[in-house]
């Protein structure tokens, strides 16, 4: 069969083939300690399934408008002038079936073929895939684990060219849990209206931090800079909502319009019973985010003291999110406790996958080959008992 070339050049999400594997060793009645998928490992809270059932009953099962019901436009810019202080209107959201889905709109209403995406990498799996789809071209800019894995100025500054039309920009990071301070954010603030570019702002994880200093929403930065600015977010980390596909875009109404135009050709609307559900979500207590965040920050604590622990291992400490990203090359070409010799951090996740049975993500599909990925989005005791394997393993 001849796919298209879009389709043939594009390749599995790494974190689901990952998880794949992991499920397949599982098939067979091995026990896996899996931290590959960025999946809170807790229920959706009871008053936001209490909102969806509600919603059934009340008929609310058919279309809607492809962009999503007017009342969660409005819940969507009520939280966020609540969370950052800043007042969108309902005209400038669209509502789609996971943030995913709204930086797959953001990119193909904004970007084709000639325009370069400014990417920092470590950067989060579907993003060059997402720009490739679209007839754009990737950039990608490396960042240090000695800088935390943030973006400087200048290397945003050097990185910009003629065809540089949207700078991608993921705080706290997917996979490396990097957050800016307001001061770094104002700098490449600067840079990005110097040379007026877009900026899409992924915030998927603004409620998972930290760090002492809150979180600074990008539009909010220079006095508010809304014109060039597109905020991608959803449902799914902080409320636990992965498997109700919701997401959002909050940008200049132009851009919305045809954001929602492409979406109603691909996709139509979003779930309505998850819409509802995700108005309850917004509006309703807020406990239980700060209840999970809890959670996290002891997982968080306990990942790092286990990581500085594990032998020829180096990790900047995440400030947000809930993953740890960790240095393994000073393993390769060097046995490992099975005699194992990995030249790279794909062979090293097999080995650990087949040998210790525990499954992380190869930094590689993240533009960062040397590195991994582990998901702290589990109990502790599913942590102490992948931590061990993952020493055992390292002690050759």
């Amino acid at each position: 069969m001849k796919l298209s070339p879009a389709v043939s050049a594009l390749k599995p999400s790494a974190t689901i083939a990952a998880a794949a594997k992991a499920k397949a060793l599982k098939a067979q009645g091995i026990k896996v300690y899996d931290f590959t998928l960025g999946e809170p490992d807790f229920d959706t809270p009871e008053h936001i399934q209490a909102a969806a059932i509600a919603a059934m009953k009340a008929g609310h099962t058919h279309y809607t408008p492809s962009g999503g019901i007017p009342e969660l436009k409005s819940a969507i810019c009520v939280a966020f002038e609540r969370d950052h202080g800043f007042r969108y209107q309902p005209n400038q959201c669209v509502v789609s079936n996971g943030a995913k889905h709204s930086l797959h709109n953001v990119i193909t209403s904004l970007c084709g073929p000639g325009d370069e995406v400014l990417i920092p990498a470590p950067f989060w799996v579907s993003y060059e895939a997402l720009v490739e789809l679209a007839g754009a071209r990737a950039k990608i800019i490396p960042t240090t684990e000695e800088s935390g894995f943030r973006l400087s100025p200048d290397d945003l500054e050097r990185a910009i060219g003629p065809n540089s039309k949207l700078l991608l920009l993921n705080s706290p990071s997917n996979p490396t849990g990097a957050t800016y301070s307001p001061d770094q954010l104002e700098a490449l603030a600067r840079v990005t209206e110097k040379h007026r570019l877009w900026v899409c702002s992924d915030e998927i994880y603004d409620k998972l931090i930290y760090t002492p200093e809150p979180f600074r929403s990008w539009v909010t930065l220079l006095g508010g800079i809304p014109e060039r600015t597109i905020i991608v977010n959803g449902v799914s980390k902080a409320y636990a909502m992965t498997g109700w596909r919701i997401g959002w875009t909050l940008a200049p109404a132009p851009l919305t319009a045809a954001m929602d135009n492409l979406q109603s050709q691909e996709t139509s609307n979003p779930c309505s019973v998850s819409q509802h559900a995700t108005i309850a979500a917004l509006s309703g207590p807020q406990q239980c985010v700060a209840d999970m965040l809890k959670e996290f920050t002891k997982r968080r604590a306990y990942t790092l003291d286990r990581v500085r622990r594990l032998p020829g291992v180096s990790m900047p400490e995440p400030g947000g999110a809930f993953y740890a990203f960790f240095n393994v090359s000073r393993h390769f070409g060097k046995p490992l406790s099975n005699g194992r010799i990995c030249q790279d951090s794909t062979e090293f996740c097999t080995a650990l996958l087949e040998d210790a049975h525990v499954a992380l993500v190869s930094g590689d599909a993240f533009g960062a080959p040397g590195y991994v990925r582990l998901s702290f989005a589990t109990g502790l005791a599913n942590l102490e008992a992948g931590f061990d394997r993952i020493a055992g393993l390292l002690q050759g």
